[in-house]
């Protein structure tokens, strides 16, 4: 069963609210989270900002009862008004109760309606028990409601907690039931490549319940040696490669868990179908596809992990050494530093790299942006780097879901290694600066992610209908 209704929020959002919600003296207390959505057909709200209800203003504090004003509710649709957005009014359960009690529910038909009155299409209410767990659910404008499967935050550790309390101990890593929780979400790999074929093969493996494939490239000969699942009559045919691993997924997943798209990232289908998502995996080769994975993963509070490899070359005398073999994989929390604040791009790569796609030299260096830095080679044999790197991509997310580390997963927010130094290193998530992020849970406010480029063109749409 995969999961089609949720609510996500940053770890820091989360933090702030589980604080005020219990703030030692075992009293229920209130908050307010304002909440975009992600476009549909997925129903899942992205916290944009809390609004804590101040203690002092509650006329009644117990523990099974709480009265507030209406105060921080009108604070919070001054929030909302101006981008539709929707309230989720939350409050503590001392008590530990994981349900929704009567009062809650005669509490939510008398302030409710009043919400929708003022504005919005879809509010909701929220409990949280003091182990941190968070139950969520959802009205529209006529008061029907609906529990939401699960609410996400994405730290320094992915957590999920489900509406059917499953999971509520966390699953040890590589037993049957991380398979039996990953079936009920969704993977986006981004390029599926040399190293993106191999770490979508984990992922279908692991038991994702369904496997978005997004490459617009097609399969040639020179890929053979690195592309698994590939095949001479593949690069023959010029297959493109999403539907050549879809194939091979539905090989021994069954139909339906693979979903091909034939496109670069940079377009609206594929923006628009990573939304969907509960985790991104950006395994591509250039600057500008890792820039718009990163402002996919901040509008929709998705954690991603990217994953580049390389093979730096030095000269010596008249031939070509080694100078080393390496890779990387960074982990981007939402709201933490983002791939640009790690250096992994800038303004100045992507303008070089947009320079070097139109000037008439660009096939030229591209090759020398390839595997091996500085040799023009067609077809590297790079497969055993690729596998090396492509495995520390998903087992850093296996680490973040089911931690197994000795050190916390905060001393880990990059992971990179050296083959020629046998060395592995590890940098904190403070090692890096945090700017803001204006994208962060931007959600499905048109321009998608903040670029004209992406923005809905109802005429076009007219025409293709």
């Amino acid at each position: 069963m995969i999961s089609t209704n949720s609510l996500s929020m940053t770890d820091a959002q989360y933090q702030r609210m589980y604080q005020h919600l219990f703030p030692g003296d075992g009293l229920e207390a209130a908050a307010v989270l304002v909440c975009s959505r992600v476009p549909q057909p997925r129903l899942r709200l992205l916290v944009k900002d809390v609004v804590l209800v101040p203690y002092d203003e509650c006329t009644v504090r117990e523990r099974d009862q709480i009265v507030w004003p209406g105060g921080a509710i009108e604070e919070a649709i001054d929030l909302a008004e101006e981008d539709g957005l929707s309230l989720v009014l939350v409050h503590s359960h001392p008590g530990g109760l994981f349900a929704f009690s009567a009062q809650d529910d005669r509490s939510d038909r008398a302030v409710i309606p009043g919400i929708f009155q003022s504005h919005g299409s879809m509010h909701g209410s929220g409990i949280v028990t003091p182990d941190g767990a968070m139950l969520a659910r959802v009205y529209r404008r006529d008061m029907s409601s609906e529990v939401l499967d699960v609410v996400s935050v994405a730290g320094d550790d992915i957590r999920w907690w489900w509406r059917d309390r499953r999971f509520m101990q966390r699953p040890l890593a590589f037993t049957s039931e991380t398979r039996e929780e990953l079936s009920r979400l969704v993977a986006c790999v981004v390029g599926v490549s040399g190293t993106g074929s191999l770490v979508a093969e984990q992922l279908a493996r692991l038991g994702f319940g369904r496997v978005q494939l997004i490459d617009f490239d097609h399969v040639e000969a020179r890929n053979l040696n690195r592309i698994i699942n590939a095949t001479r009559s593949d690069a023959a045919n010029a297959r493109m490669k999403v539907d050549v691993f879809a194939d091979a997924i539905a090989g021994h997943r069954g139909d339906h868990v693979a979903v091909p798209l034939a496109s670069s990232i940079n377009d609206r289908s594929a923006v628009l179908l990573a939304s969907q998502a509960d985790v991104m995996f950006c395994c591509v080769d250039t600057v500008e596809a890792r820039y718009i994975c990163d402002l996919i993963a901040a509008t929709f509070l998705m954690p991603l992990f990217d994953v580049g490899v390389a093979i730096p070359t030095r000269r010596l005398g008249e031939t070509v050494a080694i100078a080393d073999v390496c890779g990387r994989v960074d982990y981007v929390q939402p709201g933490g530093c983002s791939l640009q604040d790690r250096g992994v791009y800038s303004p100045e790569t992507l303008r070089a790299e947009y320079l070097s796609r139109v000037s008439p030299a660009s096939h030229q260096e591209e090759m020398r942006a390839g595997y091996l830095k500085g040799v023009i080679e067609q077809t590297p044999s790079v497969i055993t780097l690729n596998m090396r790197a492509a495995s520390a991509c998903v087992m850093e997310f296996i680490a973040r879901v089911y931690p197994f580390r000795h050190t916390p997963n905060s001393h880990h927010a990059r992971t990179a290694f050296s083959l020629a130094d046998a060395e592995d290193e590890s940098f904190a998530e403070a090692s890096f600066p945090c700017t803001v992020n204006r994208n962060l849970a931007r959600g499905d406010r048109e321009p998608l992610l903040g670029l004209p480029a992406l923005r809905y063109k109802a005429a076009e749409v007219d025409r293709a209908a």
